[in-house]
């Protein structure tokens, strides 16, 4: 078959410029998304009485039976497929005849692949979604699970105060929230019909365009044909929500990894997501977390890699949007790998008690006991300053706060009273906290209800 576009041609096109140019060894992964939008379009050249009912009835039968051939990996490629509209096409001439000639009438591959990437994402997108959702209830079902387990908390990578394990890991559920509803707003947007656009300044053949939407599921039609052709926004947004995404996991994979570590020894990895060493046999490394952290590079790679392609690209199509597929394809494939391995790793998690118990230390309830002074009338600024001096006797005595006597606290300031011991518990501490949003038992309980409610949602 020759190039759609081959007629003012005269001579072939240079081999290497014909391998450069085909997008056949990517796009056709799109096939079933291809046929449905050529199903969509036969029936509206129909409607517009463009094709007889038989035309039509004969080309949906063709392009059916193309869908099954796909399916079933039946399809044979061609040299000549420059791309999947042309492989489509080429096809169904072999079945139909030249009837396959007037499918294409009053379309462009300019709206053809804008629709089929559309119609793609609305596929490969919402699974994505429910992968997600997967992942938030492993973490729910987790925190659960250790509800009355208190740990380290910690700014800047040192220990600053005593949270409950489940106030934790429920602070990834909330990120998650976020790209979950993030990717509902997107879906929106992909939703909007480029088909009927044509090349770029629309159509002559009455085509309703709203009814195409509707027969394919969209939500409405976009309302320029210049823009319609050429928006590739929405697959940058999806990049863009795939980065987010990634990051999001990569700082879950982070705090995994080092909460596992034998230093700190709060976690352990499920065997089967770990692996060993070529030369050291005790070796078990998180090399799960390792890479979805790593992935991440890949995914903002993506983002980065098409925004450049489209930044300074003049109206309409142009062959660089060519590209576009590529880092999509290759983020919804990574995101594919990276949600249920981390929902496996959460799932399996061996949760250590007593290693976070011994790692709370007195000097986190320094807050508290600041907070103790602030009731009894001193501004927070003098009630640091006094909790800090009241540190710093600990160091250099080499004790806890606790370790402290009543006298000890009354050489920094005389009017300390013996319930200061009272607030220097680490129970008292995370439970005093039980604003919403806070790290107490009730509040966390709270925000376990709220997170059901999103995951029923």
């Amino acid at each position: 078959m020759a190039p759609l576009w081959g007629g003012r041609y005269g001579g072939d096109i240079d081999e290497r410029m014909w391998r450069f140019n085909a997008s056949i060894g990517v796009d056709a992964r799109m096939a079933q998304a291809d046929i449905r939008g050529s199903i969509a379009w036969a029936r509206a050249l129909g409607r517009a009485s463009v094709l007889e009912e038989d035309e039509v009835a004969a080309l949906i039968t063709g392009l059916q039976q193309i869908a099954d051939e796909f399916a079933e990996e039946r399809f044979g490629l061609q040299p000549g497929d420059e791309d999947i509209h042309t492989a489509v096409e080429r096809r169904l001439g072999e079945l139909v005849g030249p009837l396959a000639g007037k499918l294409h009438t009053g379309r462009s591959r300019n709206d053809q692949v804008a629709t089929d990437v559309r119609l793609w994402m609305l596929e490969a997108l919402p699974e994505l979604g429910e992968a997600l959702r997967a992942l938030q209830a492993a973490i729910v079902a987790k925190a659960e699970a250790h509800l009355d387990l208190l740990m380290p908390g910690y700014t800047h990578l040192q220990p600053a105060q005593p949270v409950r394990f489940a106030h934790w890991l429920l602070s990834f559920f909330w990120m998650l929230d976020r790209d979950h509803a993030r990717l509902q707003d997107l879906l929106a947007r992909v939703a909007q019909c480029p088909l009927g656009a044509a090349a770029l300044a629309g159509n002559v053949y009455g085509i309703d365009r709203q009814w195409l939407a509707q027969e394919l599921g969209m939500l409405g039609v976009l309302e320029n044909s210049m823009d319609a052709v050429s928006a590739r926004d929405i697959v940058i947004e999806a990049l863009s929500w795939g980065a987010i995404l990634g990051t999001h996991l990569s700082r879950l994979a982070e705090d995994l990894i080092i909460y596992s570590s034998a230093e700190f020894g709060f976690l352990r990895l499920a065997e089967r997501y770990t692996t060993g060493s070529s030369i050291m046999p005790q070796k078990r490394n998180p090399d799960s977390m390792e890479l979805v952290r790593g992935k991440t590079g890949r995914l903002v790679g993506n983002l980065t890699r098409l925004l450049v392609v489209v930044k300074g690209l003049p109206s309409t199509y142009d062959k660089d949007l060519q590209e576009d597929k590529e880092p999509l394809f290759d983020t919804v494939d990574t995101l594919a790998d990276l949600l249920p391995i981390t929902a496996g790793v959460v799932e399996s998690l061996e949760v250590r008690p007593l290693a976070m118990q011994a790692a709370l230390d007195d000097a986190m309830l320094a807050t508290d006991l600041a907070d103790y002074l602030v009731k009894r009338g001193l501004p927070f600024r003098e009630a640091h300053h006094l909790v800090g001096q009241a540190v710093r006797l600990a160091e250099e005595r080499g004790i806890g706060l606790l370790a402290l006597s009543l006298e000890d606290y009354r050489t920094i300031w005389p009017a300390f009273e013996p319930d200061l011991f009272d607030v220097l518990s680490f129970e008292g501490s995370v439970d005093a906290r039980s604003a919403r949003g806070g790290t107490a038992r009730s509040a966390v309980v709270a925000q376990l209800a709220l997170a059901r409610e999103r995951l029923a949602g």
